[in-house]
Protein backbone atom coordinates (compact mmCIF):
# COMPACT_ATOMS: atom_id res chain seq x y z
CA UNK A 1 0.00 0.00 0.00
CA UNK A 2 1.23 3.49 -0.90
CA UNK A 3 0.41 6.04 1.78
CA UNK A 4 1.92 8.97 -0.13
CA UNK A 5 -0.40 11.28 -2.05
CA UNK A 6 0.20 11.31 -5.82
CA UNK A 7 2.63 13.83 -7.30
CA UNK A 8 -0.17 15.90 -8.84
CA UNK A 9 -1.88 16.19 -5.46
CA UNK A 10 1.39 17.07 -3.77
CA UNK A 11 2.08 19.87 -6.26
CA UNK A 12 -1.34 21.45 -5.84
CA UNK A 13 -1.01 21.10 -2.06
CA UNK A 14 2.23 23.08 -2.18
CA UNK A 15 0.63 25.74 -4.36
CA UNK A 16 -2.32 26.12 -2.01
CA UNK A 17 -0.06 26.08 1.06
CA UNK A 18 2.05 28.90 -0.34
CA UNK A 19 -1.11 30.87 -1.07
CA UNK A 20 -2.44 30.24 2.43
CA UNK A 21 0.80 31.37 4.07
CA UNK A 22 1.04 34.50 1.93
CA UNK A 23 -2.58 35.61 1.67
CA UNK A 24 -4.68 34.02 4.40
CA UNK A 25 -2.46 33.58 7.47
CA UNK A 26 -1.73 37.33 7.80
CA UNK A 27 -5.45 38.19 7.92
CA UNK A 28 -6.85 35.07 9.61
CA UNK A 29 -7.38 36.68 13.03
CA UNK A 30 -8.39 40.03 11.58
CA UNK A 31 -11.31 38.64 9.57
CA UNK A 32 -12.46 36.72 12.65
CA UNK A 33 -12.35 39.84 14.81
CA UNK A 34 -14.21 41.83 12.16
CA UNK A 35 -16.67 38.99 11.41
CA UNK A 36 -15.90 39.63 7.74
CA UNK A 37 -16.41 37.18 4.91
CA UNK A 38 -13.20 37.58 2.85
CA UNK A 39 -14.60 37.72 -0.67
CA UNK A 40 -11.19 38.61 -2.06
CA UNK A 41 -9.74 35.32 -0.82
CA UNK A 42 -12.37 33.32 -2.68
CA UNK A 43 -11.73 35.36 -5.82
CA UNK A 44 -8.07 34.38 -5.52
CA UNK A 45 -8.99 30.73 -4.96
CA UNK A 46 -11.00 30.96 -8.17
CA UNK A 47 -7.91 32.31 -9.92
CA UNK A 48 -6.05 29.23 -8.64
CA UNK A 49 -8.82 27.11 -10.21
CA UNK A 50 -9.65 25.22 -7.01
CA UNK A 51 -13.26 26.30 -6.42
CA UNK A 52 -14.50 23.24 -8.29
CA UNK A 53 -11.75 20.71 -7.62
CA UNK A 54 -13.85 17.50 -7.80
CA UNK A 55 -16.15 18.84 -10.53
CA UNK A 56 -15.56 17.70 -14.11
CA UNK A 57 -13.70 20.01 -16.47
CA UNK A 58 -16.68 19.88 -18.81
CA UNK A 59 -18.60 22.09 -16.39
CA UNK A 60 -15.82 24.40 -15.27
CA UNK A 61 -14.19 22.29 -12.57
CA UNK A 62 -10.63 21.10 -12.15
CA UNK A 63 -11.53 17.46 -12.76
CA UNK A 64 -9.75 16.34 -9.60
CA UNK A 65 -10.80 13.62 -7.20
CA UNK A 66 -12.03 13.53 -3.62
CA UNK A 67 -8.52 13.00 -2.26
CA UNK A 68 -7.25 16.13 -4.01
CA UNK A 69 -10.22 18.06 -2.63
CA UNK A 70 -9.49 16.75 0.89
CA UNK A 71 -5.85 17.79 0.62
CA UNK A 72 -6.81 21.35 -0.37
CA UNK A 73 -9.49 21.63 2.33
CA UNK A 74 -6.94 20.54 4.94
CA UNK A 75 -4.50 23.24 3.82
CA UNK A 76 -7.18 25.93 4.13
CA UNK A 77 -8.18 24.68 7.58
CA UNK A 78 -4.55 24.74 8.68
CA UNK A 79 -4.64 28.57 8.59
CA UNK A 80 -8.34 29.50 8.75
CA UNK A 81 -11.25 27.38 9.85
CA UNK A 82 -13.69 29.97 8.51
CA UNK A 83 -12.31 29.94 4.99
CA UNK A 84 -12.06 26.16 5.06
CA UNK A 85 -15.68 25.83 6.18
CA UNK A 86 -17.12 28.16 3.55
CA UNK A 87 -15.02 26.42 0.91
CA UNK A 88 -16.14 22.95 1.98
CA UNK A 89 -19.81 23.94 2.04
CA UNK A 90 -19.44 25.49 -1.41
CA UNK A 91 -17.84 22.43 -2.97
CA UNK A 92 -19.39 19.43 -1.20
CA UNK A 93 -22.87 20.71 -0.46
CA UNK A 94 -23.64 23.39 -3.03
CA UNK A 95 -21.76 22.23 -6.13
CA UNK A 96 -21.27 18.48 -6.12
CA UNK A 97 -25.00 17.58 -5.82
CA UNK A 98 -25.74 19.50 -9.03
CA UNK A 99 -23.10 17.46 -10.83
CA UNK A 100 -24.41 14.21 -9.33
CA UNK A 101 -28.13 14.76 -9.78
CA UNK A 102 -28.69 17.67 -12.17
CA UNK A 103 -29.62 17.79 -15.83
CA UNK A 104 -27.12 19.01 -18.38
CA UNK A 105 -28.98 22.31 -18.55
CA UNK A 106 -28.83 22.72 -14.76
CA UNK A 107 -25.12 21.99 -14.79
CA UNK A 108 -24.49 24.64 -17.42
CA UNK A 109 -26.63 27.26 -15.68
CA UNK A 110 -25.90 26.56 -12.02
CA UNK A 111 -22.85 24.31 -11.65
CA UNK A 112 -20.49 26.10 -14.00
CA UNK A 113 -20.48 29.46 -12.17
CA UNK A 114 -19.97 27.64 -8.88
CA UNK A 115 -17.09 25.53 -10.18
CA UNK A 116 -15.45 28.52 -11.85
CA UNK A 117 -15.75 30.54 -8.65
CA UNK A 118 -18.05 33.23 -10.00
CA UNK A 119 -19.79 33.01 -6.64
CA UNK A 120 -20.09 30.64 -3.68
CA UNK A 121 -23.04 28.39 -3.02
CA UNK A 122 -25.04 27.14 -0.06
CA UNK A 123 -27.06 24.10 1.00
CA UNK A 124 -30.17 24.43 3.16
CA UNK A 125 -31.22 21.34 5.09
CA UNK A 126 -31.40 22.18 8.81
CA UNK A 127 -34.45 23.90 10.31
CA UNK A 128 -35.05 25.58 13.67
CA UNK A 129 -36.89 22.55 15.06
CA UNK A 130 -35.14 19.70 13.28
CA UNK A 131 -31.54 19.56 14.56
CA UNK A 132 -30.16 16.03 14.29
CA UNK A 133 -33.51 14.75 12.98
CA UNK A 134 -32.89 16.51 9.69
CA UNK A 135 -35.70 14.66 7.89
CA UNK A 136 -38.28 16.21 10.21
CA UNK A 137 -38.75 19.37 8.19
CA UNK A 138 -41.61 21.79 7.83
CA UNK A 139 -40.41 23.66 4.74
CA UNK A 140 -42.82 22.80 1.92
CA UNK A 141 -42.86 22.99 -1.85
CA UNK A 142 -46.31 22.99 -3.44
CA UNK A 143 -46.78 22.61 -7.16
CA UNK A 144 -49.00 25.21 -8.81
CA UNK A 145 -49.25 24.76 -12.56
CA UNK A 146 -45.74 24.82 -13.96
CA UNK A 147 -44.25 26.35 -10.81
CA UNK A 148 -43.18 25.24 -7.35
CA UNK A 149 -44.01 27.47 -4.37
CA UNK A 150 -41.66 27.20 -1.38
CA UNK A 151 -42.46 28.24 2.18
CA UNK A 152 -40.44 27.70 5.34
CA UNK A 153 -37.41 28.59 7.42
CA UNK A 154 -33.91 27.12 7.24
CA UNK A 155 -31.38 27.48 10.02
CA UNK A 156 -27.56 27.49 10.32
CA UNK A 157 -26.98 27.75 6.57
CA UNK A 158 -23.32 28.36 5.67
CA UNK A 159 -22.65 31.04 3.02
CA UNK A 160 -26.33 31.98 2.59
CA UNK A 161 -25.69 35.73 2.81
CA UNK A 162 -22.98 35.53 0.11
CA UNK A 163 -24.33 32.76 -2.12
CA UNK A 164 -25.29 32.93 -5.75
CA UNK A 165 -27.35 29.75 -5.44
CA UNK A 166 -28.63 27.58 -2.59
CA UNK A 167 -29.89 24.00 -2.70
CA UNK A 168 -33.03 23.86 -0.53
CA UNK A 169 -34.65 20.71 0.84
CA UNK A 170 -38.43 20.84 1.07
CA UNK A 171 -41.37 18.49 1.62
CA UNK A 172 -43.31 17.87 -1.59
CA UNK A 173 -45.45 14.99 -0.28
CA UNK A 174 -46.24 15.16 3.46
CA UNK A 175 -47.63 11.62 3.45
CA UNK A 176 -44.56 9.95 1.94
CA UNK A 177 -42.05 10.35 4.79
CA UNK A 178 -38.45 10.21 3.56
CA UNK A 179 -39.74 9.71 0.00
CA UNK A 180 -41.62 12.99 0.18
CA UNK A 181 -38.55 15.26 0.32
CA UNK A 182 -37.19 17.02 -2.77
CA UNK A 183 -34.34 19.40 -3.61
CA UNK A 184 -34.67 22.78 -5.31
CA UNK A 185 -32.17 25.25 -6.72
CA UNK A 186 -32.95 28.67 -5.26
CA UNK A 187 -31.47 31.97 -6.40
CA UNK A 188 -31.19 34.42 -3.47
CA UNK A 189 -32.58 37.07 -5.82
CA UNK A 190 -35.84 35.12 -6.13
CA UNK A 191 -38.81 37.03 -4.73
CA UNK A 192 -39.70 35.83 -1.23
CA UNK A 193 -36.17 34.75 -0.28
CA UNK A 194 -34.62 36.58 2.68
CA UNK A 195 -31.62 36.12 4.95
CA UNK A 196 -33.17 37.02 8.30
CA UNK A 197 -30.21 36.38 10.63
CA UNK A 198 -26.44 36.15 10.40
CA UNK A 199 -25.44 34.45 13.63
CA UNK A 200 -22.79 35.63 16.06
CA UNK A 201 -20.91 32.45 16.92
CA UNK A 202 -18.30 31.06 19.28
CA UNK A 203 -15.91 30.75 16.33
CA UNK A 204 -15.77 30.64 12.54
CA UNK A 205 -17.15 34.17 12.34
CA UNK A 206 -15.56 34.93 8.97
CA UNK A 207 -17.83 32.22 7.55
CA UNK A 208 -21.44 33.47 7.60
CA UNK A 209 -23.97 31.15 9.23
CA UNK A 210 -27.52 32.26 8.48
CA UNK A 211 -31.22 31.80 8.98
CA UNK A 212 -33.17 32.09 5.76
CA UNK A 213 -36.87 32.63 5.18
CA UNK A 214 -38.75 31.34 2.14
CA UNK A 215 -42.04 33.17 1.82
CA UNK A 216 -43.92 32.07 -1.26
CA UNK A 217 -40.77 31.67 -3.36
CA UNK A 218 -41.93 30.70 -6.86
CA UNK A 219 -39.63 28.53 -8.93
CA UNK A 220 -40.01 27.17 -12.46
CA UNK A 221 -40.17 23.40 -12.83
CA UNK A 222 -36.57 23.23 -14.00
CA UNK A 223 -35.36 24.24 -10.53
CA UNK A 224 -36.23 20.79 -9.17
CA UNK A 225 -32.93 18.87 -8.77
CA UNK A 226 -33.37 15.28 -9.87
CA UNK A 227 -36.82 13.76 -9.49
CA UNK A 228 -39.52 14.65 -7.00
CA UNK A 229 -39.08 12.59 -3.81
CA UNK A 230 -35.36 11.93 -4.31
CA UNK A 231 -34.23 14.63 -1.88
CA UNK A 232 -33.45 12.39 1.08
CA UNK A 233 -31.44 9.86 -0.91
CA UNK A 234 -29.55 12.79 -2.44
CA UNK A 235 -28.90 14.12 1.06
CA UNK A 236 -27.41 10.87 2.30
CA UNK A 237 -25.13 10.58 -0.69
CA UNK A 238 -24.11 14.22 -0.39
CA UNK A 239 -23.22 13.79 3.27
CA UNK A 240 -21.01 10.80 2.49
CA UNK A 241 -18.75 13.19 0.61
CA UNK A 242 -19.40 16.18 2.84
CA UNK A 243 -18.27 14.36 5.96
CA UNK A 244 -14.95 13.58 4.29
CA UNK A 245 -14.47 17.30 3.69
CA UNK A 246 -15.26 18.10 7.35
CA UNK A 247 -12.77 15.40 8.36
CA UNK A 248 -10.19 17.08 6.12
CA UNK A 249 -10.99 20.51 7.55
CA UNK A 250 -10.72 19.09 11.07
CA UNK A 251 -7.35 17.56 10.22
CA UNK A 252 -6.20 20.95 8.99
CA UNK A 253 -7.29 22.62 12.23
CA UNK A 254 -5.44 19.97 14.21
CA UNK A 255 -2.33 20.38 12.05
CA UNK A 256 -2.33 24.15 12.51
CA UNK A 257 -2.77 23.85 16.27
CA UNK A 258 -0.08 21.16 16.54
CA UNK A 259 2.43 23.25 14.55
CA UNK A 260 1.76 26.30 16.73
CA UNK A 261 2.36 24.27 19.89
CA UNK A 262 5.42 22.48 18.52
CA UNK A 263 7.09 25.69 17.38
CA UNK A 264 6.32 27.53 20.59
CA UNK A 265 7.55 24.66 22.78
CA UNK A 266 10.95 24.62 21.07
CA UNK A 267 11.38 28.39 21.36
CA UNK A 268 9.93 29.14 24.79
CA UNK A 269 12.40 28.68 27.64
CA UNK A 270 11.67 28.16 31.31
CA UNK A 271 14.10 27.15 34.04
CA UNK A 272 16.94 27.56 31.54
CA UNK A 273 15.72 25.19 28.82
CA UNK A 274 13.08 24.93 26.06
CA UNK A 275 9.80 23.71 27.50
CA UNK A 276 9.76 20.95 24.85
CA UNK A 277 12.46 19.24 26.91
CA UNK A 278 10.10 18.79 29.85
CA UNK A 279 8.37 15.42 29.74
CA UNK A 280 4.89 16.83 30.33
CA UNK A 281 5.09 19.22 27.38
CA UNK A 282 6.93 16.86 25.06
CA UNK A 283 4.42 14.06 25.66
CA UNK A 284 1.53 16.43 25.03
CA UNK A 285 2.98 17.59 21.71
CA UNK A 286 3.71 13.99 20.66
CA UNK A 287 0.10 13.05 21.39
CA UNK A 288 -1.07 16.02 19.33
CA UNK A 289 1.01 14.77 16.41
CA UNK A 290 -0.32 11.23 16.84
CA UNK A 291 -3.95 12.33 16.81
CA UNK A 292 -3.42 14.52 13.76
CA UNK A 293 -1.72 11.76 11.79
CA UNK A 294 -4.46 9.29 12.72
CA UNK A 295 -7.14 11.73 11.57
CA UNK A 296 -5.31 12.26 8.28
CA UNK A 297 -5.00 8.55 7.60
CA UNK A 298 -8.70 7.93 8.20
CA UNK A 299 -9.62 10.92 6.04
CA UNK A 300 -7.38 9.89 3.16
CA UNK A 301 -8.66 6.33 3.32
CA UNK A 302 -12.26 7.51 3.12
CA UNK A 303 -11.42 9.85 0.23
CA UNK A 304 -9.54 7.11 -1.63
CA UNK A 305 -12.43 4.67 -1.28
CA UNK A 306 -14.85 7.36 -2.45
CA UNK A 307 -12.69 7.78 -5.54
CA UNK A 308 -12.81 4.04 -6.18
CA UNK A 309 -16.60 4.22 -6.28
CA UNK A 310 -16.93 2.15 -3.09
CA UNK A 311 -19.68 2.75 -0.50
CA UNK A 312 -18.18 5.09 2.11
CA UNK A 313 -20.95 5.72 4.64
CA UNK A 314 -19.01 3.98 7.42
CA UNK A 315 -15.61 5.31 6.36
CA UNK A 316 -16.75 8.92 6.03
CA UNK A 317 -18.57 8.86 9.36
CA UNK A 318 -15.55 7.26 11.06
CA UNK A 319 -13.16 9.83 9.58
CA UNK A 320 -15.45 12.72 10.51
CA UNK A 321 -15.95 11.43 14.06
CA UNK A 322 -12.28 10.86 14.74
CA UNK A 323 -10.90 13.95 13.01
CA UNK A 324 -13.41 16.35 14.56
CA UNK A 325 -12.70 15.11 18.05
CA UNK A 326 -8.96 15.16 17.35
CA UNK A 327 -9.20 18.78 16.20
CA UNK A 328 -10.86 19.85 19.43
CA UNK A 329 -8.46 17.86 21.63
CA UNK A 330 -5.34 19.01 19.79
CA UNK A 331 -6.44 22.65 19.78
CA UNK A 332 -7.20 22.52 23.50
CA UNK A 333 -3.77 21.09 24.21
CA UNK A 334 -2.19 23.77 22.02
CA UNK A 335 -3.76 26.45 24.20
CA UNK A 336 -2.35 24.65 27.24
CA UNK A 337 1.16 24.44 25.79
CA UNK A 338 1.19 28.17 25.15
CA UNK A 339 -0.20 28.88 28.60
CA UNK A 340 -1.37 32.47 29.06
CA UNK A 341 -0.31 33.36 25.53
CA UNK A 342 -2.52 30.58 24.18
CA UNK A 343 -5.53 32.33 25.67
CA UNK A 344 -4.82 35.58 23.80
CA UNK A 345 -5.85 36.47 20.28
CA UNK A 346 -2.24 37.31 19.44
CA UNK A 347 -1.69 33.57 19.00
CA UNK A 348 -3.65 31.16 16.80
CA UNK A 349 -4.48 28.25 19.19
CA UNK A 350 -7.49 30.02 20.75
CA UNK A 351 -8.95 30.43 17.27
CA UNK A 352 -8.37 26.80 16.37
CA UNK A 353 -9.95 25.79 19.68
CA UNK A 354 -13.12 27.78 19.09
CA UNK A 355 -13.35 26.73 15.45
CA UNK A 356 -12.81 23.03 16.16
CA UNK A 357 -15.91 22.65 18.30
CA UNK A 358 -18.22 23.15 15.35
CA UNK A 359 -16.60 20.18 13.61
CA UNK A 360 -18.22 17.90 16.20
CA UNK A 361 -21.64 19.42 15.46
CA UNK A 362 -21.98 20.29 11.77
CA UNK A 363 -22.92 17.69 9.12
CA UNK A 364 -24.00 15.32 11.87
CA UNK A 365 -22.93 15.50 15.50
CA UNK A 366 -20.47 13.02 16.97
CA UNK A 367 -23.46 11.24 18.47
CA UNK A 368 -25.04 10.88 15.03
CA UNK A 369 -21.74 9.54 13.66
CA UNK A 370 -21.82 6.84 16.34
CA UNK A 371 -25.37 6.01 15.23
CA UNK A 372 -24.38 5.84 11.55
CA UNK A 373 -21.33 3.68 12.24
CA UNK A 374 -23.34 1.41 14.51
CA UNK A 375 -25.92 0.84 11.79
CA UNK A 376 -23.17 0.08 9.28
CA UNK A 377 -21.75 -2.48 11.72
CA UNK A 378 -25.17 -4.11 12.07
CA UNK A 379 -25.62 -2.96 15.67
Amino acid sequence: MDFDVPDEHRMIRETVREFCEAEIAPIAQEIEDDHRYPEEVFDQLADLDVMGVPVSEEFGGLGGDQLMYAVITEELGRVSGSIGLSYAAHVSLASKPIELFGTREQKEEWLRPLAEGEYVGGWALTEPESGSDASNMSTTARQEGDEWVLNGTKQFITNASEAGSILVKAVTDPEAGYDGISTFIVDPDDDGFEVTTIWEKMGLNASPTCEIQLDGVRLPENRLLGEEGEGWEQTKRTLDGGRISIAALSTGLAQGAYEAARDYSTEREQFGQPISEFDAVRDMVVDMHRKTERARLLTHRAAWRYDQGDPVTRESALAKLDASEAAREVAEDAVQVLGGYGYTTDFAPQRFYRDAKLMEIGEGTSEIQHLVIGRELGL
